[in-house]
């Protein structure tokens, strides 16, 4: 983190493919945090710019652009460069901000609500009276993911770290929550009355990766899109910690899943940014789905950058952190 530093560079114009846009406000995730730790494989060789989703303004567009123009407020995703005033991008990876919404909602939408569709739809193949257990739960994800839920039909359970997080799972419409212990196992069965989840969004790893994959229900999925566990709250990384973590990481014997008919599936949505089509029906297929506005519940202004940074590290944010600028 101790490594964030401004810096000013030009910008060329865009490519006849490409969009210029001013940066309004910046969504932060947790990918960013290991990211500037160096614990993110995705992340780019040498310098980089951090951040992968935004909203804004067009201000200059390619020949080639079609659907937006100098003028159009939009929120889009890119693969790194968000922390930033200007963003330069193709095109395809933009839409246009829904009507109504601030720049602060747009730039909390795309990367935590498609985290939490493709884990639930695609990958989790989500059925009506499923019952859904959601880690995180009062963060970005885990409140899209209850919304998703809900909207098709499930029983939601959610999982947060803090008790005076309920209140905001209770206004969230959570069919139940707890507090994630010692003891998560037990305690998750007796809130249930031994009823085991039939799908799990799983993004602590560790210890709480195997609880859950062990409470998961026959049949059940168990979808796993973070190891929130290898962080930590100091501006640089633990690397003798987070090298235990690693060695000592959950291991799933396949004889095992066959055996107790289980599933387990993982993704990074970075891969998504080399399928535009994909991005495009699944943004789209959000927006239809009606969810309600982004819930942003901490902004800080693009000098403050360090101070949301730190508090987002604490695991005491609810909903979306947004860096305005």
């Amino acid at each position: 983190m101790n490594n964030l530093k401004l810096i000013t560079e030009d910008l060329p114009a865009p490519e006849a493919d490409e969009a210029l846009i001013r940066v309004h406000a910046i969504g932060l995730n947790f990918a960013d945090i290991f990211a500037l730790q160096g614990l993110y494989s995705a992340t780019p060789d040498g310098s980089f710019i951090p951040g992968l989703e935004f909203a804004g303004e067009v201000v200059d567009a390619g020949n080639a652009v079609s659907g937006v123009s100098p003028g159009a407020k939009v929120m889009g995703v890119t693969r790194f460069g968000a922390y930033a005033d200007h963003v330069k991008l193709n095109s395809d990876y933009i839409v246009e901000l829904p009507a109504g919404w601030s720049y602060a909602e747009g730039a909390a939408f795309s990367v935590q609500a498609l985290t939490a569709y493709y884990a639930l739809v695609t990958l989790g193949n989500m059925q009506p009276d499923s019952k859904v257990l959601i880690h995180s739960a009062a963060g970005g994800v885990g409140i899209w993911a209850n919304r998703i839920a809900k909207k098709m039909g499930g029983f939601t359970i959610g999982v947060v770290g803090l008790e005076e997080k309920f209140a905001l799972l209770k206004n969230e419409g959570y069919d139940l929550w707890m507090v994630r212990s010692a003891d998560f196992k037990a305690q998750l069965m007796k809130l249930t009355g031994n009823v085991k989840p039939d799908l799990i969004l799983e993004c602590i790893g560790g210890r709480i990766f195997n609880d859950s994959y062990e409470i998961l229900n026959q049949q059940g999925r168990l979808i796993s899109y973070g190891a929130a566990h290898f962080g930590n709250k100091s501006p640089r990384p633990d690397l003798l910690a987070s090298m235990w973590k690693y060695l000592t990481r959950p291991k799933i014997d396949p004889m095992e899943m066959m055996k107790s008919n289980k599933s387990v599936m993982a993704f990074n949505l970075i891969w998504l940014f080399d399928k535009k089509h994909l991005f495009h029906k699944l943004i789209g297929e959000l927006i239809d789905l009606d969810l309600g506005r982004p819930l942003v519940k901490h902004t800080f202004g693009f000098e403050n950058m360090h101070e949301a940074l730190r508090l987002f590290q604490t695991g005491k944010t609810t909903g979306k952190v947004i860096v305005e600028v």
